[in-house]
């Protein structure tokens, strides 16, 4: 079932695009025996055309579903396939890139197609680490930016937090401030009662003391009484 999709998928990606993509080099042509690919060049077709007839003839096995997806190995967007037609026993090896087909070489040893398949599949694994990385350094550079958000945005509430604090620490430092200089006014005013408090508390109690004093206590008299007493008494007789 796996086979048939990766095929399907195949043969979907190079219906629309049969020739090679441009940055790759010529594939190799129908030998029946073919060597070990090398890692495919930049040089990219001249006129358009498919740059092989191979890629044209695989493409047309595809579409009339002549073959047989024998193995498939991706790595990230570069993949390799070993495929076989049953009726001429014929093993077809393709590299591709993306939705292209890159290179494809036929022959009719299953050792050595296998042996093509096993270096395509290597060459996949390196030519991938590359967008791999690229992919890795693109999330991690995406994921840092998120962290650096998330912390502006907690040091915006920190900040704000802060300042609000701040202000409140003001605002009850100068209360305190009013407090207490209310306080010393009001302790030389309470001062300041509780003296004339004392002074009516001893006038009380001397009024209290005098009044409930059963001694009758007169006021001494005064030296003018007294000259005024002996004028108005009689003249003694002779």
């Amino acid at each position: 079932m796996l086979a048939t999709v990766l095929a399907c998928a195949s043969v979907t990606a190079c219906a629309s695009a049969p020739m090679a993509p441009a940055g790759a080099p010529a594939a190799d042509g129908d030998s029946g025996q073919a060597a070990a690919p090398a890692v495919p060049s930049s040089t990219p077709a001249a006129d358009g055309a498919p740059s092989s007839s191979t890629v044209a003839h695989l493409q047309q096995l595809i579409d009339s579903h002549q073959l047989t997806e024998l193995r498939t190995t991706y790595n990230a967007t570069y993949g390799a396939s070993l495929l076989f037609q049953t009726d001429k026993l014929s093993y077809y090896v393709a590299l591709f890139h993306g939705k292209q087909f890159w290179r494809v070489i036929q022959t009719d040893s299953y050792e050595n197609a296998e042996s093509i398949y096993r270096t395509f599949a290597e060459q996949t694994l390196k030519l991938a680490q590359v967008d791999i990385d690229a992919m890795r350094l693109q999330a991690g550079n995406a994921y840092a930016q998120h962290l650096i958000a998330l912390n502006e945005a907690r040091l915006r509430n920190l900040q704000q937090d802060t300042n609000y604090q701040q202000q409140q620490a003001r605002q009850v430092a100068s209360a305190q401030q009013q407090a207490r200089q209310q306080a010393v006014s009001l302790s030389a005013d309470l001062h300041s009662t509780n003296s004339q408090l004392d002074a009516m508390k001893q006038r009380i109690q001397a009024l209290e003391k005098q009044q409930t004093d059963p001694t009758l206590i007169l006021p001494p008299p005064s030296d003018n009484a007294a000259p005024a007493a002996a004028a108005s008494a009689p003249a003694p007789s002779p």
